[in-house]
């Protein structure tokens, strides 16, 4: 039911990703819909891509080259030389130029989470091993993460001699540093291949319509994960592992002597420890090196990461080192588990305080290095004078822990549920006023029945026995119960034994 592949560093799990074979690969996927809506106020079209909810548009997503970030150098310029009359300049040529039910391109930027339709832009791009390839956008750009001058000048010498079809744009990879020229040039044939498939179902398909979907965990195993840095690949199931040297041979096929096919009869996830580092990864509480730990909460609206000394028991002398050490331990683990748990959005870090503003600058430096090879975009901001940091880290699918697990259906996904006591106050406040009722009504003695969870039974028993008897004398009434397992504790039902009627 799910393939899953694990990158470990020196033991240590870095990388988890999961994939349900029964699920759709839906970020990076490219779809020919219809304009279904268009919302001035939201500035954002939505669009019928043949899916449950209808995409979400936003009108900066559909600006000629809007996916240009800062992390790219534009170096070469590749636009159309006879663009059309309709093209769009700005927001306001947007609902002139895709009127309700115009056709439009749209790739998948950000899956739906929870109640949330699919985000979509009209700024297409297929990711190669070493280049991005941007069919409409007639940019050429280097990643700014290859930082080396005489290495950046070599690559904008490839880009200048790289022969693009007209009005298009690539990227290189930060897995394109010092590469030959020769597999930038396959790479972008092997992009051009895929895009001539695209076309051609964009002509002969109706809308709306799926047109492309991103490689499956081996194809971005293969594209993605292999890189120089890593050693060895290796593979327990033998049809993923000859997949796996196929989709190799065909992009890089010197890369096929780290790939090899795991045959011991021991789970190959248990011999390498992962499982265990794995069911880490969704514990609230993470214990660091020195004796620290960190606490994490997902939330709806942030991710909220408290660190502690935990059960740090120094003498005073080496406290403030302590403190300085169980933070830069924290920083390197936040980096980490916000990659294993795929984590994004809002994420606040309240560190240990520390008054001197060059540990937090250390802190600081320590959580950008942690992070400079995430593949996601984030920003870090430095540590604020409430000794809070806050990230925002972009996501694209739902993190980690809602695949895994769900609300629990006794609590709702609260974590809490109310105590014996609150319950019991509960049916006594019920009963008085159901009792101060009837007895409105009628002065004869009434019969009552309860049923309820044991435990709020053991309390109505025990402590507030006293109570139960005093309400009975001072209304006429007699109560009986009967605790019973399958009541959840926070519910109960009284009835009235004359009429075999639910007091509510």
């Amino acid at each position: 039911l799910e393939r899953r592949v694990a990158r470990i560093e020196n033991g240590i799990l870095q990388g988890f990703d999961v994939e349900r074979l029964d699920e759709d690969r839906m970020v990076g996927a490219i779809f020919k819909g219809k304009v279904q809506n268009l919302e001035p106020g939201l500035k954002a079209a939505f669009v019928d891509i043949g899916q449950d909810k209808n995409a979400f548009l936003h009108y900066w997503d559909m600006l000629p080259g809007a996916n240009n970030d800062p992390s790219i150098e534009i170096v070469r310029e590749n636009k159309k030389k006879n663009s059309s009359k309709n093209e769009i300049k700005s927001i306001k040529d947007i609902p002139k130029a895709f009127p309700i039910g115009a056709e439009i391109i749209v790739q998948i930027t950000k899956a739906q989470i929870g109640s949330k339709g699919p985000r979509t832009t009209t700024n297409l791009s297929l990711p190669g091993r070493f280049l991005v390839l941007m069919p409409y956008a007639g940019q050429c750009g280097i990643s700014r993460k290859i930082e080396e001058k005489s290495e950046r000048n070599r690559l904008k010498g490839i880009i200048s001699n790289l022969s693009l079809r007209e009005g298009m744009g690539v990227i290189i990879r930060t897995a394109g540093q010092n590469k030959p020229e020769r597999f930038f040039n396959r790479d972008l044939n092997l992009l051009l291949q895929q895009w001539d498939e695209i076309e051609a179902k964009i002509k002969s398909n109706e809308s709306p319509s799926f047109l492309y979907q991103e490689p499956d965990l081996i194809g971005l195993t293969a594209r993605d994960f292999l890189t120089d840095d890593v050693d060895r690949v290796q593979v327990d199931k033998k049809d993923d592992y000859e997949r796996l040297i196929d989709t190799i041979q065909r992009i890089s096929p010197k890369s096929k002597s780290k790939v090899s096919h795991f045959a011991e009869e021991i789970p190959i996830f248990e011999r390498f420890n992962v499982e265990r580092q794995i069911e880490q990864t969704f514990m609230r509480n993470v214990l660091l090196p020195s004796g620290g730990e960190i606490v994490m909460e997902e939330t709806e609206a942030l991710v909220s990461i408290d660190v502690n000394t935990g059960s740090h028991k120094g003498n005073r002398k080496d406290g403030k080192n302590f403190i300085l050490q169980a933070n830069i331990e924290a920083a390197a683990e936040v980096a980490r588990q916000m990659r294993l748990r795929n984590l994004g959005g809002l994420v606040i870090v309240d560190f240990i305080d520390m008054k001197n503003r060059g540990d937090q600058r250390k802190v600081f430096q320590k959580m950008k290095s942690a992070m400079s090879d995430d593949k996601s975009k984030h920003n870090i901001l430095p540590i604020s004078d409430l000794g809070i940091m806050q990230i925002t880290r972009q996501r694209h699918d739902e993190s980690n822990s809602s695949g895994v697990y769900e609300s629990c259906p006794y609590c709702k996904g609260r974590g809490i549920i109310k105590s014996p006591r609150s319950i019991s106050i509960e049916i006594q406040r019920l009963i008085s006023s159901a009792v101060k009722r009837v007895k409105a009504d009628t002065q004869q003695s009434i019969s009552l029945k309860v049923y309820l969870h044991p435990a709020v039974l053991r309390r109505l028993r025990g402590p507030d026995a006293s109570l139960l008897t005093k309400l009975e004398k001072n209304y006429d009434l007699k109560v009986t119960f009967e605790g019973a397992e399958s009541y959840h504790m926070e519910n109960y039902k009284v009835l009235d034994e004359s009429t075999q009627k639910e007091i509510r």
